[in-house]
């Protein structure tokens, strides 16, 4: 056995079992592996930037790290701005990083680079494996750092020698850690502020909003009135009919703060305390008022979802009504096409059981409210602002999930970063519906520009504003990856072709110019 198949046959062992891969020579002994070791899915990304973001969104569907198959130094760096994302969800990924051979290296041929010092800002765990017999024992260090609470991003360098020489050996997969609960006096300290009777907000994170966590959440809320907040950088959120209404923070710093300035209390469990993406001339960036008390119930490690049953057991009689979010859905509306009246649309369509991704942050944002009283479902978001999330995190939602059906909410700009995941969509067969809002400009900046104090953009910051001259044209371009798209003028068009997605049995592109 090889060191390439020693690494494959452990990560199998350990339960990882989707590679998103863009190889290269360095890698072509693991990709041979791979070929040789039944059990392992491999998914081709035709750039880097798709490779990772989709281990982003099979890790927050799934619960369990994908690994990635990158090729050296450049790309590695090439997946960087979605693993930024994938680091700020706190989600588990396990990198497999080629290098060239040992006895290469001082050649200092063109593409070596320093790989572990490109990798490491992004990798809260980084080793080289050194020798073939420790390839093995290496993968599984790595799976284990990726799953090690609340979840990250590990990464395994593998020289070229090692991968083909024999003597590799499958590792053990040793025990994870469970994450440490918060202490009886904290859980306590936090029973205290919410029977004080003061307005209270509990901002939860990871798996907090999700089954279990949601459940023991919405009792806090209705034993104490507490009301409950997700992030606006959400990983994932369950919501729709039935469940317990969980507010996303705005956007928007006014509007944050807006939410926030009647709490006077305000309970961390896996957050942090809510604050503008950016710092504005003048301007305070915290939501929160000066007066408002700030808990931090549990860290972003610790059992989130143990510390709010505990918490729950503390403030509940267990016999409160959980009120739940009453299943309602917007009128399907007609006519002329309108952010509200799109929103609507899709509040009124939207399948049970379904997984939003969302990254349309201005044409978009109404989306939530209309579809609060949908069929239950899930939210996944854009966790760290580097935009070209959204397809990507698309594809790997729908391959951790494939019977369930995703909605893919994005813009042209962003789409365009890596719109190469509709092929990789395309050739998976996956079940996808890809909504373009295509608005012809990068209009968060537009928005930025005034926000700052600048005024208005003159010609040379329009034109670094427009993505028109010449316009994309969302449908051709999805033509040419392999998927079917539509362009809509109208609310009636936009519902049927939304409705036509749906039904679809693969992948489908919605182009709506705004």
């Amino acid at each position: 056995m090889n060191g390439a198949e020693s690494l494959i046959r452990t990560l199998l062992a350990a339960e990882v079992t989707t590679c998103f891969s863009n190889p290269g020579t360095s890698e072509i002994h693991i990709v041979h592996a791979l070929d040789r070791t039944p059990g392992m899915r491999c998914v081709l990304g035709l750039f880097e930037g798709v490779v990772t973001g989709a281990a982003d969104g099979y890790a927050r569907i799934a619960g369990k790290p994908a690994c990635t198959l990158l090729h050296l130094g450049p790309g590695f760096a090439n997946g960087m701005a979605n693993l930024h994302n994938a680091s700020r969800a706190q989600v588990p990924i396990v990198n497999i990083v080629g290098q060239h051979a040992t006895y290469h290296l001082h050649y200092d041929a063109p593409l070596t680079s320093d790989v572990e010092g490109i990798a490491r800002p992004y990798s809260k765990w980084l080793r080289t494996s050194k020798a073939v017999g420790e390839t093995g024992r290496d993968a599984a260090d790595a799976v284990v750092a990726a799953r090690t609470a609340p979840g990250q991003i590990a990464t395994l360098i593998v020289p070229a020698d090692l991968a083909w020489s024999e003597g590799g050996l499958v590792a053990a997969i040793p025990s994870l850690s469970r994450p440490a609960m918060p202490s009886a006096k904290s859980v306590e300290r936090a029973a205290t502020m919410l029977r004080s009777g003061l307005r209270t907000a509990i901002l939860i994170s990871g798996n907090g909003l999700y089954g279990r966590g949601l459940v023991a959440a919405g009792r806090i809320g209705a034993a104490t009135g507490a009301r409950l907040f997700a992030p606006y950088p959400v990983t994932r959120l369950e919501r729709g009919a039935g469940l317990p209404a969980v507010d996303r923070v705005a956007y928007v710093l006014e509007q944050g703060i807006e939410q926030f300035k009647d709490f006077r209390q305000l309970i961390l469990v896996g957050s942090t305390p809510p604050v503008a993406y950016f710092a504005y001339p003048g301007k305070n960036s915290e939501f929160t008022s000066p007066e408002c008390e700030i808990y931090t119930l549990a860290a972003a490690n610790d059992d989130l979802v143990g510390t709010l049953e505990a918490l729950a057991e503390a403030v509940s009689s267990g016999h409160e009504k959980v009120p739940a979010q009453k299943s309602e859905r917007p009128a399907l509306p007609q006519g002329n096409i309108t952010l509200p009246g799109l929103a609507s649309v899709v509040g009124a369509m939207l399948p049970e059981n379904a997984i939003v991704v969302d990254e349309s942050m201005t044409s978009g944002r109404g989306m939530m409210a209309a579809s609060r009283g949908a069929p239950q479902h899930d939210w996944l978001g854009n966790t760290g602002g580097s935009i070209g999330i959204a397809l990507p995190l698309a594809l790997g939602a729908a391959i951790a999930s494939p019977e369930r059906r995703v909605l893919c909410l994005t813009a042209d700009g962003s789409a365009m970063y890596t719109l190469q995941a509709l092929w990789t969509m395309a050739r998976e067969g996956l079940n996808v519906t890809t909504v373009v809002f295509a608005n012809r400009d990068y209009a968060v900046l537009r928005r930025e520009f005034s926000y700052l104090g600048a005024g208005n953009p003159g010609p040379t910051a329009s034109r670094m504003f427009e993505i028109g001259r010449p316009d994309l044209d969302w449908v051709e371009l999805a033509k040419g990856m392999g998927v079917p798209g539509t362009r809509v003028n109208s609310l009636d068009k936009f519902a049927k072709a939304l409705r036509d997605g749906f039904i679809a049995g693969g992948p489908t592109l919605i182009e709506v110019p705004l």
